[in-house]
């Protein structure tokens, strides 16, 4: 059974930071081809990508044009685990932000489909001005 379960999510203020987690079970990314990454969601509005990380081509990552140069996805397989680091964070970033998990390793683009196989629960971020 696969299972993906979001952390550190939280409030800061405009300019501030936070670091997202997501630990993974029964989707070993060291053993297997993937797309895993990050979506964000506010009430009322259609989920949008945010950064993605594939196992495989020679773009391995993809962001949304909105969170270019102020977040960094990685990976650490050895834990399983996906990360977001988010910096220069702005009001308009607050959402419920979700890791997404696929076996399929392209296409893995931010601002394509969010067909995805896997999903976690969600972590809120919430950047006041």
């Amino acid at each position: 059974q696969v299972k993906l379960v979001e952390s550190g999510g939280g409030s800061v203020q405009s300019g501030g930071s936070l670091r997202l987690s997501c630990k993974l079970s029964g989707f070993n990314i060291g053993a297997r081809s993937y797309c895993i990454g990050w979506f964000r969601q506010v009430p009322g509005k259609e989920r949008e990508g945010v950064a993605l990380i594939s196992s495989g081509g020679d773009e391995r990552t993809s962001y949304a044009d909105s969170v270019k140069g102020r977040f960094a996805i990685s990976e650490d397989k050895f834990e399983n685990t996906l990360y977001l680091q988010m910096n220069s964070l702005k009001p308009e970033d607050t959402a419920m932000y979700f890791c997404a998990a696929d076996a399929q390793w392209w296409p893995c683009d931010a601002t394509g489909s969010d067909d995805f196989s896997y999903w976690g629960q969600g972590t809120q971020v919430t950047v006041s001005s």
